[in-house]
């Protein structure tokens, strides 16, 4: 029981972190990009738009569509064309049989092209079936520079993606708690055999989570990587780069010093709003969580206030009241909801009065 007019105010401030954004260093990639996983505002990029081959990063988009179309605990029973496919492998045998999450870990630790393959046609039936799947997720999520067409990222003249694409698909398989615990792990043992993750800085980056590696000849050493410190979540891509570890490493140093997570709102702003009853006084809402932003030297921080004019009785604590949005030179970086703080009771017993006082002042006929 809101008024349904919205007010929308517009704030601005300013904020200044300690660190000058213009100091980013070189790295050995033809490609990069640096992103903050949760904004997807992006903090460095080089060639990030330019088509390149991906080699095995290819199988973070393998086991995102995966993870989305199969129960963990699903089986399969290995062909023999499965495990003779050519490259990394987590060595399968014709005949046993695998639970989709084991296929998963000697996929996304031991790059095993032959687990990349049992769960494409697992999931689709044959490659091609597959591969119309990748693309399909890849467009729902607006990698316009990507195609796919096999599910372990050997060479093909169809197979290619940018940084930036896979920054974008990484940002999304990270919110996967399945996919996110399986590319943190450093090592497991299936059927007596031990895969060790062959991302080497979740030992030797602070922060580091996951996520793969990847490597042919044409292709070079291809990494991404997410990492998380002091509640800032970030990913890194490079592509063709001889150096990858040190590449990440001297990114995420600089990205943490050069930009600030900060919180721009919390449950303690509140506002009050006007309450329309007979004894008239307010109502006082708060944002429903603490909101932060990604913020540089510079920057202007901005907020979008949506809420009633006024409020009638009839409402919980707890109700959503509006939105708060708040942005980041202008482009949207993060919102939450307004809720009422306490109760505003319209007891059933009361009611007839309040309505006859509301048709006295001519409101009950416009908002019923």
């Amino acid at each position: 029981m809101i008024g349904t007019v919205l007010a929308a105010v517009l704030l601005s401030a300013f904020l200044s972190p300690a660190y000058a954004v213009d100091r980013a260093p070189a790295v050995s990639a033809e490609a990069s990009i640096v992103i903050h996983s949760d904004s997807g505002r992006v903090l460095y990029e080089k060639n990030a738009d330019q088509r390149m081959l991906i080699a095995s990063t290819t199988k973070i988009m393998t086991a995102l569509v995966t993870v989305e179309q199969c129960a963990m605990d699903e089986t399969v029973t290995i062909k023999p064309e499965w495990a003779a496919v050519e490259g990394s492998s987590m060595y399968l045998k014709a005949g046993e049989t695998y639970t989709v999450e084991e296929l998963l870990y000697g996929m996304l630790l031991s790059s095993g092209n032959d687990a990349a393959t049992a769960l494409a046609c697992h999931v689709a039936g044959d490659i091609p079936s597959f591969a119309a799947l990748m693309n399909e997720k890849a467009e729902a999520l607006g990698m316009a520079g990507s195609s796919f067409e096999n599910p372990h990222g050997l060479d093909g003249e169809a197979h290619y993606s940018t940084a930036r694409d896979m920054a974008v698909l990484a940002a999304s398989a990270m919110e996967n708690e399945t996919f996110a615990k399986i590319v943190g792990t450093r090592s497991t043992t299936i059927k007596g055999l031990t895969y060790v993750n062959h991302n080497k800085l979740l030992a030797m980056c602070d922060g580091v989570i996951g996520i793969k590696t990847g490597f042919t000849k044409a292709a070079g050493r291809t990494l991404v990587s997410c990492c998380e410190r002091n509640g800032a979540r970030f990913i890194c891509v490079t592509l063709h780069a001889p150096d990858d570890w040190d590449d990440h490493m001297v990114l995420y140093d600089w990205a943490y010093q050069a930009y600030a997570y900060k919180p721009a709102a919390g449950p303690e702003d509140t506002v009050d709003l006007p309450l329309i009853s007979e004894t008239g006084g307010t109502v006082t809402v708060r944002p429903r969580e603490e909101v932060r932003v990604l913020t540089a030297p510079g920057d202007e921080i901005s907020y979008s206030v949506q809420l009633p004019r006024f409020v009638f009785p009839g409402l919980a604590a707890g109700d959503t009241a509006g939105k708060l949005i708040v942005f980041v030179n202008g482009v949207p970086q993060a919102e939450t909801e307004y809720v009422y703080c306490d109760e505003v009771v319209c007891p059933a017993a009361a009611k007839q009065s309040f309505l006859q006082w509301l048709r006295g002042l001519g409101v009950y006929e416009l908002i019923q």
